[in-house]
Parts: C-alpha cells; structure tokens; sequence
C-alpha cells in the first residue's frame, strides 16, 4: 500500500487564532495557560484535518509559538549568555523579541530568511565552548498530545548539520568542531522518541540542496552513522532544490527512508533512481508546498509511473516541503472568481490531492473522476483568456537597453541631487511607514465595506498623513515621508490596483512570529491601468517644504511576496511588473516628488538555492530593479530598502541595480552585516538601520551613535544615512517618537563630532 505523509502544516490558524493569543499574551492580557489552551486547540485542530485527508503519518514538532529553528536552539539549550540561565516561555520570546517581562531590553536574536522563502527564522548563536544539553521536552509532550488522539505521530527534527550551518558564530572557530558536543543530543532525542512508541522521525537536512564545501558534505557520513543506532526508522527530508553532486552521498546514507523535492527539482528523479535502493523507503514530494496552483494530477501520477518501472521499494507521496507557506483552507474563499478558483489549492486541498493520488494508484476506476476534474481544471487555466493581454506582450517585446540606464552615472546624479535637496551629513529619514492606529485600519475597512464615502475616505487619510508629516517635522527629520496610512500591506496594496492580480479574504501565510502576510496572486499578465501612489504624496508634498519621498514596492518583491503563475518564466512576470512601476516612478517625479524608494525588500530571497543558478536570477532581477528606476531625471534621487539581506556574495548585483540610495536592516546583527562593504568599494550611498523596529526595545541615542560608528569603519561617512532597519508600520507612537528623537540627536552629535 502506498503511503501519503505531510512535511509540516501551518501554526497560526485559519482565522490567525495564534497570531492574536500571542499578541494578548504579550501585552498581559492573557497568562500563559490561555495561551496555551489556544495553542493545544490549534495543534489538535490541525491534526484532525490532516487525520481526516487520510494520512498515514502526521507530522508533530511542526507547530511553534515563534519559529521552528529557535525552538530547536531551546531543545539543544542555546540560550545566549545575555538571556540568563531561566528556560521558560518569556526568556523563549526575548530570544525571538529583545524585551524581558520586566522591560530590561535584550538584544534579540538575529532574524534572516529560510533559504529562498519568505519566512524568517531565528538565527541560533554558537561559541567554541558550547555545551549542548537536552532542555525542552516540547517534542515529547506534543508526541505524546497526538497519541493519545489515537494517530500515528512522526516527529519533526531539524537536522543537526543544517541546524549547525544555519548558527552564527560568536567567536573565530569552525562550527563543525560542535558537532562531537551535539550528536548525543540528538541521539538523545531519538532514544526518548523511540521510548514513547515512535517508529518513523523526519530529519530536515534541507542545506544537502546548497553548495556544500567537502567537509559540510562528509559530516553527513558521521552523523547519520552514528544516528543510525537509534531505535527509530529516520526519514531524510530534503527540499527546496536538486540534490545535485550529493546525490550518491545523500542515497547511500544509513537511513530508512529519503524524501525529494520534485516540484523544485523535477530533474534530480533519473539520478535518485540511479542510486537508491530498494530496502529503503522513498517519498516523492509531487504536491508544491510553496504555491497554490492545483496540482496536474495525471502528470503526478505519469511520474509515480515512471518511478514504480525501476524503484521496488516502498514508495510514499508528500508535499514537496512543509505547507507552512501556503493558506490553510480554500474553501471559505467565497469571493473568488469562479473562473479561477478551481485552479487553486491551499493546504487543505493539496492533502485531498495526496488522498486522490493514492486511490489513483490502488483503485484506478474510483478515482477517475478527480482526475478528470483535476484535467478540465488544468486545461481551462491553460486556455483561459483571462491570462494573456496582448498589450502587454507587446510592451515586453520593446524591453531594450535603453530602459535600463539612468542618463548619466551617480557621481554626476549625485551632484545634482545635492544641490537640489540640500541635505546635511548623515540625513535622517525613516523606511515609509508610521504606526497603523486602529482608527486608520477601521477607516480603510469602512470604506471597503460601503460603510463611509470615497470623499470621507480621502477626508480621513489626509488628516492621517497631516499628522505623519507635523511629528516628522518635530522630530527633525529631514527627509519624510507621507505615512502609508492607506495601506494595508506593502505588496497586496500595489496589486489590488494592477491588472492580473487576484485576492483572498482569508489566504494568510506566517512570516514571522505573529507576523502574517495575505500575498496575493498573480494569474495573469499584469499592467497599470492609472496611477496608485501619486494622490497621498503630492498631497503630503504639499504640507512641507522638506523632501518627501514617494514609496513604491519594487518589482522583484511583489515578485517574491506573492503567489506567481508558474506557465511562464517568473522573469517575464518580473519585466512585466517593472513596466507598470516605471509609470508610477515618472507620475511621481512629474508630480514634483524629489525622492522616490522603490523597496527590494525581498531581493536576495529570491535567490536560488545552486549559485550555479544565480547569475541567471540576479540578471533579470537586477534588470527588471533599472527597468523601473531609470525613466526619471539625474536629479531625482531613487532609494530602495532590503530586509535582513547578507550582501557578501551578491554585492556587486546589489551596486549594479544603481539606486543613489539604499537603505538595508543592519541593527540586530550589530552591523556585521556591513562586512560586505569592507573589500567592495560601494559608490553610492548607503543607510544602514540604527534601530530595530522588530523590537519592542526604545533604543538610546547612545546605542545609534556606536552602530553608526561601526558603520563608519566600513563606509565613508559622507556615504552614511540614518533610518530605522524597516517601517514603522507595527509599532506605537509613543515609542516610535521617543526612538526616531534618539536618532536624529544621534544624528546630530555626528555631525558635531565632524565639524
């Protein structure tokens, strides 16, 4: 019988149930009993679901009340020093968020990107002298939650080497000397497991998709030769990617089982095949766990065909990765268009799609049906006329070089700007967006309900960015901004106004901690029917002789952020977008806007896994970044603002898109991340964040002064600009005021210092 099994399922609930408990429990409204009642409620809900879709094994271990990397920091008791010695649920947070319960501030720990995804992860902390320990019984108390609903639980482990290539460390050594210290934690953890009746555990060991160097690639033959005495069966889990040269390495590891990505990495199938054994257990991961496009389930089961000719091993079917990245439940999506709409699966129906697969293979007769609704569904998205707008296609078509040069290069641009903004050293500005106040998202609610009128609406956000630009102006800032008020999500916000783009209710994926993102999705070809930005910051132009700078999302990161058609290379949906934002970037300039910051906050995310397949991605990415900036004058100053991006290895593509100003998240890795700046001679100009908004920490002046110093070691000064790591979106005013006065006096007291 062949097996169906899921990689992980997403933690905050169909309705952000998670999301909200966390917040209260955070703010002292609830005591940690309610929050974990909500979390028992939300476990036991999503065990039922993925139990009612028929699967044989169900993960456990999956679900956080954060992230699943620090939770696995806490099981191998890393705890940074400057967290004390307490192991409870609040020293668990100030790792995550940087503030005690008692409101000493911590330094939270580093936040950055899961592999090319748009979830964020807590980066684990190391030192020479690291000890590990088991210290969380978390995975054994959800183990045995599960069992005691009757169902066969398998256990999710991070691996221990990805876990480890993952860690920062906070000393000069090599991190691979652990992995003596950490082995028998997990060999541990096994052991526990197999004591409580476990007979299958997944270890993700998603780095065997990178480029290992030899000695990363060898410490698999350790490891797993020395897990391989545990009393449980391990499954391998791979994704994300092609195993590539570790292929033969990754099939001959003392392992029961090893699951594939075949969505990502459909071409690593002949090589797998070539070299794994029948003794073993093989999961096909067919179903994408990172999209929402229904799955071809005859071309699915042509490959389960094509695997059954030369594997005659056990062979189960999965998800490609975790679901954690799509939404949970397509069927409240009431609103949809029904033309569209069964082109789409969440989570909830891709674990149908497995159970139909199954019966495909076990009972052919019995499952024609699906398979016939999944090909008329495949066929009508293919013929659809809804997808293709002519227009556009000609516009790609007249995509030359022309479109990607700015008239001249920075040096004379620079000059240009200077004169015309008259900018003191080290300006002060902030990323965009200011405190989203209730009265703001119940204003943009009534209007969308019908409740109030276009006139009351507009009445209402200008009263809102009136406000913005007069406490900017207080607190001295010298470049503003208009607020954002109008918008509800940095990428949702564009495409709701850009043809092509389709929306959920409810379609929410995490992106952090409670962080949640509704990301919309593109099913066609994608234009600009008028303009989207122009109104809020003319009018906010118009209240202030200061600079304001208008804010656009870029195309690359509406790119990243949103659910893309998959019938057509993501570059020519890129190009596609870009043209439509170079109209927006010339309406803003013709409408006397100085400064426009085009946000490439996911740019690097979008990276491949194989730096084999980087230049091809950063080519059209940095093309499609010039596509959208270069239409406007020398003395137009163009910005653009990265999240939590290691530049080091992509640093000449980051000064190739040629912005005069980038803005990057710097403050939480204590501005290691400027090391890329130190043998790269960066020519433009360069705002490294001084102030996480991640946190709820007020920073000192003092704390900015020393970060802005460090920046200074890697940067000419006249270089430097002051701003926050990010927006300002999620945090208070009466914080957000006290913060943005400590950075401009920080500002201040640097100018002093260089006379």
């Amino acid at each position: 019988m062949t097996k169906i099994h899921n990689l992980g399922f997403p933690r905050l609930g169909e309705n952000r149930e998670l999301k909200f408990a966390l917040e209260r429990y955070w703010r002292g409204d609830i005591d940690h009993a309610a929050l974990h009642a909500t979390a028992i409620e939300l476990r036991q809900r999503h065990w039922q679901l993925q139990a009612n879709s028929g699967l044989d094994f169900i993960p456990v271990g999956d679900f956080s009340y954060y992230d699943h990397v620090l939770d696995t920091s806490v099981m191998l008791g890393v705890i940074p020093e400057r967290f004390g010695s307490s192991r409870d649920l609040d020293t668990y947070f100030r790792m995550a968020r940087g503030q005690a319960s008692d409101g000493v501030p911590f330094r939270a720990c580093e936040m950055t990107k899961w592999f090319d995804t748009n979830y964020h992860y807590l980066v684990p902390e190391v030192d020479s002298n690291q000890q590990f320990s088991l210290s969380s019984s978390k995975l054994f108390d959800e183990t045995r939650e599960l069992q005691a609903l009757g169902y066969q639980p398998k256990p999710v482990l991070l691996g221990p080497l990805t876990w480890l290539w993952l860690a920062k460390t906070t000393s000069d050594f090599n991190k691979l000397d652990l992995l003596e210290r950490l082995l028998p934690v997990y060999g541990n953890i096994l052991q526990r497991l197999a004591y409580q009746g476990v007979e299958w555990v997944q270890i993700d060991e998603p780095i065997l998709v990178l480029d290992l160097p030899n000695v990363w690639r060898n410490a698999f033959e350790l490891v797993y030769n020395r897990l391989q005495s545990c009393p449980v069966k391990i499954l391998l889990a791979t994704y994300f990617g092609e195993l590539g040269e570790h292929t033969s390495l990754t099939c001959k590891l003392p392992v029961a089982g090893l699951h594939i990505d075949l969505v990502r990495a459909p071409e690593q199938l002949t090589a797998v095949l070539d070299n794994f054994a029948n003794y073993k257990v093989l999961s096909l991961g067919l179903i994408d766990g990172r999209n929402i496009w229904r799955t071809d389930l005859n071309a699915a089961l042509a490959t389960v065909a094509t695997v059954r000719e030369r594997f005659k091993g056990e062979l189960w079917l999965a998800p490609s990765c975790s679901l954690l990245h799509v939404p949970i439940d397509l069927e409240p999506e009431t609103a949809l268009d029904p033309a569209i709409k069964p082109w789409l699966a969440f989570a909830k129906q891709k674990l149908t799609e497995l159970e139909i697969l199954r019966l495909a293979i076990e009972e052919p007769e019995a499952a024609e049906p699906e398979l016939s609704a999944s090909a008329t569904a495949i066929r009508s998205r293919r013929e659809s006329g809804l997808i293709h707008n002519p227009a556009v296609q000609a516009q790609l078509a007249k995509i030359d070089n022309s479109l990607t040069q700015r008239l001249n290069p920075f040096p004379v641009r620079r000059e240009q700007q200077q004169a015309k903004l008259n900018l003191p050293s080290y300006p002060t500005t902030t990323i965009g967006s200011f405190p989203q106040t209730p009265e703001i998202r119940k204003a943009r609610a009534d209007f969308k309900r019908g409740l109030i009128s276009e006139a009351d609406y507009v009445r209402q956000m200008e009263q809102t960015i009136e406000f913005c630009v007069r406490e900017q102006e207080k607190l001295g800032l010298d470049v503003l901004v208009h607020g954002e008020g109008e918008r509800n999500d940095m990428v949702e916000y564009f495409g709701e106004q850009l043809d092509g783009f389709l929306f959920t209710v409810n379609g929410w994926v995490q992106s952090y901690g409670s962080r949640c993102v509704k990301p919309p999705i593109i099913y066609g070809d994608v234009s600009r029917s008028k303009p989207m930005t122009v109104r809020w910051s003319q009018y906010a132009q118009s209240l202030t002789d200061k600079p304001m700078k208008g804010m656009l999302t870029g195309p690359v990161t509406i790119l990243n952020w949103s659910f893309v058609r998959d019938d057509q290379p993501r570059s020519t949906t890129a190009y596609q977008l870009a043209l439509a934002l170079r109209d927006e970037v010339t309406d803003l300039e013709r409408a006397g806007i100085p400064i426009i910051q085009i946000d490439e906050a996911a740019f690097r995310e979008g990276l491949p896994p194989r730096q084999s397949r980087w230049h091809d991605y950063l080519d059209w990415a940095v093309r499609a970044f010039r596509i959208c900036s270069s239409g406007v004058k020398d003395s137009t100053q163009i910005h653009t603002h990265m999240c939590y991006s290691e530049f080091n290895d992509i640093i000449t593509s980051i000064a190739d898109m040629d912005a005069d100003v980038i803005t990057i998240e710097t403050s939480r890795s204590n501005m290691e991340l400027l090391d890329a700046f130190i043998d790269f001679n960066y020519p433009n100009e360069i705002g490294p964040g001084v102030y996480d908004i991640h946190s709820p920490n007020v920073p000192t002046t003092d704390d900015m002064i020393v970060l802005l110093k460090k920046a200074g070691e890697r940067i000419e000064p006249d270089q430097l600009w002051v701003n926050p790591d990010c927006g300002l979106k999620t945090r208070q005013w009466q914080d957000v005021r006290i913060s943005l006065a400590n950075m401009t006096e920080a500002a201040k007291v640097l100018r002093l210092a260089a006379g």
